[in-house]
């Protein structure tokens, strides 16, 4: 009974070091993903701000990558977006998979604002985001729909294109 119990525990603990791992492979992604993207001029002034929609660890995990670094001279801010309409005003949104029935809502609100929209759900690419967290062979990757970051008022630079894998 003990050993069973010692198991479980094991597990569970493994478990959390994974998604805490994958958290920290989000946090540095999408911060690597700011030097490749182009926001249009209107964003390239003030704080650069990435929210996290709704509470999630990456949010913590964001802000202990981001202190004390920029875009260019821009400093960065991690906020957790608590309203849909908030969204434009940011640079990225990181929409987390408890979140994702949002995703269109989202997608909506920022066409032509200059935001990038990185989910972390199967199919969220190619529904709305223009990028999206996947598990590819057990690794952690990325998929991007230039389509949806066309709509949404960004540009992936050839680079970033060729690190994850492009839909349409």
């Amino acid at each position: 009974m003990k050993k069973a119990l010692l198991t479980l525990v094991s597990v569970f603990v493994l478990h959390g070091l994974c998604n805490a791992q994958d958290d920290k492979f989000k946090a540095l992604f999408i911060y690597k993903f700011t030097q490749y993207m182009e926001w249009p001029t209107s964003k390239q002034t003030g704080d650069f701000k990435i929210g996290v929609l709704g509470s999630s660890p990456i949010t913590n995990e964001l802000k202990a990558f981001t202190a004390k670094r920029t875009v260019g001279q821009q400093k960065i801010v991690v906020e957790e977006i608590m309203a849909i309409a908030d969204c434009p005003k940011y640079h990225i949104v990181f929409v987390p998979a408890k979140a994702s029935s949002n995703v269109g809502e989202i997608a909506k609100s920022v066409v032509n604002k200059g935001v990038l929209v990185v989910t972390d759900k199967q199919g969220m690419a190619a529904e709305a985001s223009g990028i999206n967290f996947i598990k590819d062979a057990g690794q952690q990757s990325f998929e991007i729909s230039v389509k949806h970051l066309t709509e949404h008022g960004v540009k992936a630079g050839k680079s970033l294109l060729s690190l994850g894998n492009t839909i349409e």
